[in-house]
């Protein structure tokens, strides 16, 4: 049976890799030549796929580029090795420490939230996995398989490996090594155990966008696979130029292996610059640590100095990318101005925020969301006379002096060449050597299992049937939910009949009698799925039929007993020392709403799978879905509103109602999960209520230098008038002296004189370029 997802439609592998993501549970690896897409895809899949999915990097700076969080953070792992075995006893040395599968539970301090949000994963994706450890993947493997209680390969997770393994590798000491190597084959993250029992589909983008030169693709091809022969070895040592000063020459970026030695260079070619240095510090809010600062906290520029972009211009215009060179061309305390190398384009430079995030379960919806804990405010520039190799990762340069005599890890080299989009703009301060650049030959091993697309298009359907059959089975399986119920029920027996447990026995055995009664017709429908699933002539028409008969049976049934288990907990709830009691039916109700949320949602992606339809967060999930909590809680507040017994004819302590219901509104709003404005939008928002620029500096924790720049570039949009900003009195002063003329900051203030502000004359500017 053809439909939409039929591989059969599919010509690129990052199409074979979006449907084996989103279609599937296999766990993938997408990897790719430099340039080739990668984080493209993953910025598109993240915004696409209906799978609750986290986001998690080996190191901070590469966790906040992705927009995720570290692996040790998410996992709560504590630094060092780990030992995939079973040792009572910590390895300690001094200059070592390893953990085992037995030392590693004692950590163990994932509170009741974190394990929610654990269990409620479907969809782990890895970036930057070139750097990943094969010990901490494991490590990885055997925290997910204690919370979520299931010994399948991480408990049951879909894994998405991101990343291109000739790129950075992982960082293990000589000590570490000596004892680990006991276990791995090697450190990198494909020799990890929990590999060799379920290997991810191994998918590799071809296309290249970032270089179009065929004689450069191919040097670079060889030198990634190890094949660099000696006419490609030619062809860079060419562009050697031992006597070049890049400092001298606009445009060029230095590429070098070492912090300090990027850091010399910048330094000394700032000062050598005349002119007066400003230094912009950095507005941090709330919870940003070091060791994830995007840039320096400290930012020192001057007149002429060379920077670069360290973001993607998210607005309209598209003016700047992550990479691209300029020359500041104007500054004052307040404002940065720069002119773009490449294009000539004139950019007054925004402030950008960045977001230090933690994932949260939304206990309403059962959704992985969010949750901003920590801003990162300063311009997204940086000194750019030169950067090293592993912080350009990532980065594109039209003009770049490399120095790869020293590499010191193999895929410096590659990655340092590969930045740049053609051999034009390259200049090697030394010649290459073949010797010393070598890539592992694991990796060289281990890419040879790349499939092709024509064995993608006969593992897809294959998988897709796997994945119905797999999640099917799950979905009707809530012997554990039903299990809670029962013991539940027990806890009632002993209690006084004039207690709260004994005068809701009734209750209790009429609710669990409900749940009890599902759970022979679940086992004999997971027998028909058994059935339908291994039948010679698979009928995906029929299992559909099936489940939407299944639905339209068990959905009523718990539905009720939902219905009945809020109504009791908004009672109890006004009831005094009822705490504990309304606790116990709390951990039911979380039970029992994500047996129903996965009937319900289940059924839409066998819906969506059966006839075709594209899967993903827009077109899956509707209304009934993300708000079914919502809806029943609004549901049974109506009903116990119209209770006289209980609401003397009003309602006007509306404020005083359950608990239970305070707790889900204030913490969570209604409906499905909305996406976090933008800076500048939370500032218009502010403004439009009637706060002053100072006002709004203090409840959002930033200077009044970036509300100012927020206000400019709202004008410049059209979002709001420049006299609804400023006053008509300075307007007209500054349209008297500078019209429509296009002057620097430095001019207009100079004809304006002291008692005009430089935000002021910012907001004109911004006005005439309306």
């Amino acid at each position: 049976m053809e439909n939409e997802c039929s591989p059969m439609n599919m010509t690129e592998p990052q199409e074979f890799a979006e449907q084996f993501i989103n279609l599937t549970n296999q766990s993938v690896f997408l990897t790719g030549k430099a340039g080739t897409g990668k984080t493209t895809f993953l910025k598109k899949l993240i915004d696409s796929t209906h799978k609750q999915a986290v986001i998690v990097a080996p190191t901070g700076i590469a966790a906040l580029n992705a927009g995720g969080v570290t692996i040790h953070s998410f996992f709560q792992l504590p630094f060092g090795g780990f030992i995939p075995d079973f040792i009572n006893e910590m390895y300690i040395s001094n200059q070592v420490k390893l953990e085992s599968k037995t030392t590693l539970l004692r950590h163990f301090r994932h509170n009741k939230k974190r394990q929610q949000l654990m269990r409620a994963l479907e969809l782990l994706i890895i970036d930057e996995v070139s750097m990943l450890r094969a010990d901490v993947l494991d490590a990885m493997d055997w925290v997910l398989r204690n919370i979520r209680r299931t010994n399948e390969p991480f408990g049951g997770v879909q894994v998405l490996f991101i990343g291109d393994l000739h790129q950075l590798p992982p960082v293990i000491k000589p000590e570490e090594w000596a004892q680990l190597n006991k276990y791995y084959a090697g450190i990198h993250f494909f020799n990890a155990l929990v590999l060799q029992e379920q290997p991810p589909v191994y998918v590799e983008l071809k296309k290249i966008y970032r270089q179009q030169d065929q004689v450069f693709i191919e040097v670079l091809n060889q030198l990634r696979t190890n094949q660099l022969n000696a006419e490609g070895l030619a062809v860079i040592n060419e562009k050697v130029d031992a006597t070049f000063e890049a400092s001298e020459q606009k445009g060029y970026i230095t590429l070098t292996t070492h912090n300090h030695k990027a850091d010399v260079i910048n330094q000394k070619a700032l000062e050598q610059l005349p002119g007066k240095a400003y230094t912009y510090t950095t507005e941090i809010t709330g919870d940003f640590p070091p060791h994830i600062y995007p840039v320096e906290p400290e930012l020192q520029l001057k007149k002429g100095a060379q920077v670069m972009f360290l973001k993607n211009d998210l607005s309209f215009e598209k003016l700047y990318y992550n990479g691209k060179m300029a020359i500041v061309t104007e500054i004052n305390q307040f404002d940065v101005v720069v002119e773009c190398i490449e294009d000539k384009k004139r950019i007054e430079v925004q402030r950008y925020e960045w977001e230090n995030i933690r994932y949260t379960n939304n206990e309403t919806t059962g959704e992985i969301e969010e949750e901003v804990i920590g801003t990162f405010v300063q311009f997204p520039l940086k000194l750019a006379w030169a950067i090293t190799v592993h912080k350009s990762q990532g980065l594109t340069f039209n003009k770049a002096v490399l120095d790869v005599s020293d590499v010191f890890a193999p895929g410096q080299a590659y990655v340092a060449l590969s930045r740049l989009r053609s051999l034009d703009g390259l200049v090697m301060l030394k010649p290459m050597k073949i010797n010393g650049i070598n890539t592992d030959a694991s990796i060289i091993r281990y890419g040879e299992q790349s499939e092709n697309e024509d064995r993608l298009a006969e593992l897809l359907p294959h998988a897709v049937k796997q994945e119905l059959f797999r999640r099917l089975t799950k979905t009707y399986d809530w012997l554990e939910m039903a299990s809670k119920w029962s013991t539940h029920e027990n806890s009632y027996a002993l209690q006084p009949k004039k207690s709260l447990k004994g005068e809701s026995y009734t209750w209790i055995t009429a609710q669990n009698y409900s749940i009890q009664s599902t759970l022979e017709p679940a086992r004999k429908f997971r027998g028909q799925l058994e059935s339908l699933f291994h039948a010679p002539h698979y009928n995906q028409q029929k299992i559909l039929e099936r489940v939407q008969a299944s639905v339209d049976y068990f959905f009523p049934i718990l539905d009720t007993v939902y219905t009945s288990l809020l109504k009791k907990m908004m009672e109890l709830n006004r009831v005094k020392k009822s705490k504990v009691f309304v606790e116990e039916l709390q951990e039911l109700e979380e039970a029992l709403l994500e047996t129903i949320l996965n009937i319900k949602k289940t059924a839409v992606i066998v819906e969506h799978i059966v006839l075709g339809k594209i899967i993903d967060k827009k077109t899956c999930f509707g209304e009934d879905i993300l708000n079914y909590k919502i809806a029943r809680i609004a549901k049974v507040k109506h009903t116990l509103v119209s209770n006289a017994e209980l609401f003397m004819a009003t309602n006007q302590n509306e404020e005083e109602d359950s608990l239970f219901f305070q707790k889900e509104t204030k913490k969570k709003k209604s409906g499905p999960k909305e996406k976090k404005k933008p800076t500048i939008e939370q500032t218009l928002e502010y403004f439009e209520t009637g706060l002053t620029v100072e006002e709004i500096a203090s409840r959002r924790q930033l200077s009044k230098g970036t509300i100012y720049g927020h206000l400019s570039q709202l004008i410049k949009n059209e979002k709001l008038d420049i006299l609804q900003v400023m006053d008509e009195e300075t307007y007209t002063y500054l349209k008297r002296i500078v019209g429509t003329k296009e002057l620097q900051l430095s001019e207009i203030k100079e004809l304006a004189g002291e008692h005009i502000s430089y935000e002021q004359i910012r907001l004109y500017q911004a006005h005439l370029l309306r």
